[in-house]
């Protein structure tokens, strides 16, 4: 055998990189541990124990229990799980025990109850006291059986509970019964396919499922029938397209179903509005591919991205094709969806949040108030000819009762204004124009019908840029008159904040 240590380190296999702490998980089924204490913090642990199987002796006089632990130990569904003994906790209920936590009340009893549990052979935590821990509890997601553990070692517990928001929503809560079904499937799978390949190919096809939802009998009993097939043959027997709204920029604003899509895709064809805040949660071995189509630039034809769509999928593919805003609002999305149907390929819908939305939320104006519209109307300021829409209905988007968003507007803005303004509506009429609306240069305007077009000059039309026009925005440019007229540059979550 080759002694590595004499290699140069470059030529060294790669080690682990340093771990501040060992993430061990235990199993504590009907295993007893010891809880010194009856605050708020000891009911959190025991009930989180008794969670795990344990079986949990409090020590506490019942004078000093919380009353969210008086709660739990009364609850008839732990009863037997959290036993409580009305007295103080003494070095000898430590004989045996798993685990021991306390939640001391001073220096002194900390050190004497870490002490008791060193000399009892038992792993210990005293809440809050991390010279006196053995272990630590981590921040937890659990789809169990699947469960995971979090730590920051003490350092940043709020950090830890940021982590774990993240995690949840990347795991589905149906994981934890696809994990059930894939334990009960083991031993049958053991005995018909052999190890290595087969198996591997198997559990990479099971997975694919476990990210959907929940499992039925109907499934057990299909991969029942078809361990064979999964092993050897094309994973689903094909691909599938996902359509997922990427919203208006901001990776916050995306929802859980399209984070979970993003992570479970093989290619990614995202537009070039798609920001790369939301593309960073993407599955990192995922393919991605730029086909975006921008007005006045070199674009993607629409042909063109479809025939790749059919292509990928027919290889298999899972294919998220990743579309600013909402996919169904001004997103082609129609013209996709026909295409794969028409080639028998599965397609997913995942509906992001579209550009007005976000402009109206940065604004805190509703679209619909009650006092100011009575409809909404989302209208494109652009056609296939590049030009203003020839097929509009200009009397019924004068309506002043209406809220009107025009998307893709800018280059055709003073063409808009003028056929409001010819059809009646108010010069007066209140606008709101938005650009990079959630992105780092969001800009809001204020300004009337009458001076639509002269304030589009201060919007950077190389950006998104989508204005609505109604009396609902009247409310905000009156209370903020050092807004009217002026742009306003800011973050995009406190969009107005002077």
């Amino acid at each position: 055998m080759k002694d590595i240590s004499r290699l140069p380190s470059e030529h060294r296999p790669a080690r682990m990189a340093k771990l501040a702490v060992l993430p061990v998980f235990l199993p504590l089924e009907g295993k007893r541990v010891v809880i010194a204490g009856g605050s708020d913090a000891a009911a959190w642990k025991a009930e989180l124990l008794a969670a795990a199987g344990a079986e949990v002796h409090v020590f506490a006089p019942a004078a000093d229990l919380a009353a969210e632990f008086a709660a739990l130990i009364a609850d008839p569904s732990l009863s037997g799980a959290i036993v409580h003994h009305d007295r103080h906790w003494t070095p000898d209920i430590l004989e045996g025990a798993a685990l021991a936590v306390c939640d001391a009340a001073s220096e002194v009893e900390a050190g004497a109850f870490h002490g008791a549990a060193m000399a009892a052979g038992v792993p210990v935590n005293v809440i809050d006291r991390p010279e006196f821990c053995q272990f630590q509890f981590g921040t937890i997601v659990n789809r169990s059986p699947v469960v995971v553990g979090i730590s920051t070692s003490g350092a940043a517990p709020i950090l830890g509970q940021a982590i774990r928001r993240r995690i949840e929503t990347l795991l589905p809560p149906s994981l934890g019964a696809w994990a059930e079904l894939g334990g009960s499937m083991r031993r049958s799978i053991a005995a018909r396919l052999t190890p290595g390949a087969q198996r591997r190919a198997f559990w990479e096809r099971f997975v694919d499922r476990a990210f959907g939802p929940a499992p039925t009998a109907a499934d057990e009993d299909r991969l029942a029938r078809d361990i064979g097939q999964l092993a050897s043959g094309p994973r689903d027997g094909g691909g599938r397209v996902t359509l997922v709204g990427a919203g208006p920029g901001d990776a916050e604003l995306l929802t859980l179903k399209a984070v979970r899509a993003l992570q479970a895709a093989d290619v990614i064809l995202f537009d070039d509005l798609v920001s790369d805040q939301v593309l960073e949660l993407a599955r990192r071995e995922a393919k991605r591919m730029l086909v975006g189509k921008r007005g006045g630039r070199e674009s993607c034809r629409q042909e063109d991205i479809n025939d790749l769509m059919v292509k990928l999928a027919k290889a298999g593919k899972r294919v998220v094709r990743l579309k600013s805003g909402d996919p169904m609002i001004f997103g082609r999305a129609g013209e996709e969806i026909a295409r794969l149907e028409a080639e028998n390929i599965p397609v997913d819908i995942v509906p992001g949040i579209t550009s007005a939305l976000a402009m109206a939320a940065a604004l805190g104006v509703s679209l619909t108030h009650r006092d100011h519209s009575r409809s909404v109307r989302f209208v494109t300021g652009h056609s296939r000819k590049s030009d203003l829409p020839d097929d509009l209905d200009w009397r019924a988007l004068a309506d002043p009762s209406c809220t009107t968003i025009y998307y893709m507007g800018a280059r055709t803005v003073g063409q808009i204004a003028d056929r409001l303004l010819a059809q009646g509506l108010s010069p007066g009429t209140p606008v709101a124009l938005a650009s990079a609306i959630t992105r780092p240069g969001q800009r809001l305007l204020s300004c009337t019908l009458e001076t639509l077009a002269s304030s589009m000059q201060a919007i950077d039309v190389s950006e998104p840029v989508i204005f609505g026009i109604g009396a609902v925005f009247a409310a905000k440019t009156g209370q903020r008159a050092a807004w009217r007229g002026s742009a306003i540059e800011s973050e995009p979550k406190s969009a107005l904040a002077m």
